[in-house]
């Protein structure tokens, strides 16, 4: 379900990031060569970029495939960036339709996608909302559950947490609750990038003082590296971090202690 990447480095133009590459994110909305469930990803796409000087991000995202847009192509040739998150969309049964729906959400200076599914959505939703503040529910972009990810991640930013301590505590509190589903999450603030891989592939790619966080490679080209399930990444273009996820019921919180890029729980 979906396909997403995201690219810290020099600036580049979104076409070299997202079209270019001979099995791109562009190529990925129709002939994926690794993804697990699903075969199309026609159902939306979405990019979001940062500009210099300005914390907060640009978006574009569309509700249609992300070939069937005309205009992107020539957009994408002239507008560059050191910092993109972008999405393919694979619409789970059930979820609204429509541009709110598409990835990357974003709040203040973050942009997030979820690649994978709530299984049971709606109603798995339920007891997952109830632990989020009054009125979260009403302020989701769309009725995804995606945009439900987002909301319970973006509560634990707020709390503090670092990103990828948020992403990690936000999959063991689903799997403690008894939500299933695959739960890879793709997390920037422009300067970093973290991500999970938890149910669906991930791989990175560190080259030329840049880094690419990404579903699946968009090249044959050496450097890409496969993240195990179970595991979640922080990545800038100089340095890659892998640590396992933390097992349901072992919260990570604002207190614990990162050594070498691990995550050790106090």
């Amino acid at each position: 379900m979906c396909r997403h990447l995201a690219y810290l480095g020099p600036p580049a133009s979104l076409r070299s990031v997202l079209i270019d590459p001979p099995h791109g994110l562009y190529r990925q909305a129709w002939a994926p060569r690794r993804q697990r469930h699903g075969t199309v990803n026609a159902d939306g796409f979405g990019v979001g970029w940062y500009a210099p000087d300005d914390p907060d991000p640009a978006r574009y995202r569309r509700a249609v495939p992300i070939w069937g847009d005309e205009s992107f192509a020539d957009v994408a040739r002239v507008t560059s960036s050191g910092a993109v998150l972008a999405a393919v969309r694979c619409a789970t049964t059930g979820t609204d339709p429509g541009i709110a729906a598409v990835a990357p959400y974003a709040s203040g200076r973050w942009l997030f996608s979820h690649n994978g599914v709530l299984d049971g959505w709606p109603e798995a939703a339920a007891g997952l909302a109830a632990a989020l503040p009054a009125g979260s529910l009403l302020g989701l972009e769309a009725r995804v559950d995606s945009a439900l990810l987002w909301a319970l991640v973006r509560q634990r930013l707020e709390l503090g947490l670092g990103a990828a301590d948020a992403l990690a505590d936000t999959v063991a509190a689903l799997r403690a609750a008894g939500a299933n589903g695959r739960f890879n999450f793709l997390l920037t603030d422009g300067q970093m990038i973290a991500a999970t891989a938890a149910g669906d592939t991930l791989s990175y790619c560190r080259r030329d003082d840049a880094v690419l966080v990404a579903s699946e490679p968009g090249d044959d080209e050496p450097g890409w590296a496969e993240v195990p399930d179970g595991s979640v990444l922080t990545a800038t273009p100089q340095q890659v971090s892998v640590a396992p996820l933390a097992e349901p019921g072992i919260p990570v919180s604002p207190d614990q202690n990162t050594e070498d890029g691990r995550i050790t729980i106090r």
